[in-house]
């Protein structure tokens, strides 16, 4: 789970809030409801749609969401998970009130493990994590991006530092002017590695 709350934290704080749920969802979907860690997840989320509906001029709906993400995040501990969670709940409470506040300032940033990380921050579990996410927020087919995840995780644990797939799921992530480009890229890559393990099944 923590891998999940940093890149969730770093889509977050990178501005793109509607996708940050996304790093999230999965991991809250299986935990028991009404869990400390359920209610983390679930007001992390609300958080972020409720920034996500301000910002669109949803008023009534960030007001809602910004009221039940605080409820879902009171009672837990300020440093939970290694989330410093006041000031979260402090912008909750003043976007209840003033959902007009986004067109003011940026929204209080996620912090986790003592910053507040962005996207260019990550290590490469939560870079391939955010690869994913972001392959979907911005169009692109998420399935080439999954197996290059795959594949970098299996290099990286064959001790491949210098895997073609990791560097490219860091370009990916990081660098916003030329992701189509490195999209493509990605995607003859990872078409390449399953063309050669297919025809290494097809001997046996």
């Amino acid at each position: 789970m923590r891998d999940q709350l940093r890149t969730g934290a770093a889509i977050f704080n990178d501005g793109h809030f509607h996708a940050a749920h996304d790093a999230w969802e999965d991991s809250w979907l299986d935990l028991e409801s009404g869990s400390d860690d359920e209610r983390l997840l679930h007001g992390l989320i609300q958080y972020s749609a409720a920034v996500f509906h301000a910002r669109e001029h949803n008023w009534d709906g960030a007001v809602g969401l910004a009221e039940s993400g605080g409820e879902y995040l009171a009672a837990l501990p300020t440093d939970y998970r290694d989330l410093r969670l006041d000031p979260i709940r402090a912008e909750l409470a003043r976007l209840a009130s003033d959902p007009e506040l986004v067109e003011r300032r940026r929204p209080v940033p996620i912090e986790h493990e003592g910053t507040a990380p962005g996207l260019a921050d990550l290590a490469v579990e939560p870079t391939a994590i955010a690869a994913v996410v972001l392959a979907e927020a911005f169009g692109y087919d998420p399935e080439p991006v999954d197996r290059a995840r795959t594949y970098a995780e299996r290099d990286l644990a064959a001790g491949e530092d210098d895997s073609q797939f990791i560097t490219l799921l860091f370009d990916f992530v990081r660098e916003d002017e030329h992701r189509g480009i490195i999209y493509q890229r990605l995607t003859d890559h990872v078409g390449r590695r399953r063309a050669r393990e297919e025809d290494v099944d097809g001997l046996f």
